[in-house]
């Protein structure tokens, strides 16, 4: 048998809080360092305060109906 040595563990900072973050097995809510912090940015992707720049796709729009 032969001995490998162990890698390091890489560390994230989480996109919420910014606290340290093992990336492994061992962090199961990896990016982030609890639940809490993943419901939150969960919460700001739903309500429009994160978004990715670009333009709207074909036939959607932003969400108000002026249309109408």
């Amino acid at each position: 048998m032969v001995a490998r040595d162990t890698p390091s563990t890489a560390s994230v900072a989480c996109p919420t809080c910014g606290t340290p973050v093992a990336w492994g097995p061992d962090a199961p809510e990896r990016p982030f360092c609890s639940m809490r912090c993943r419901l939150i940015d969960l919460g700001e992707w739903l309500d429009g305060s994160r978004t990715i720049p670009g333009e709207d796709a074909e036939g959607q729009h932003s969400g108000s109906d002026s249309e109408s």
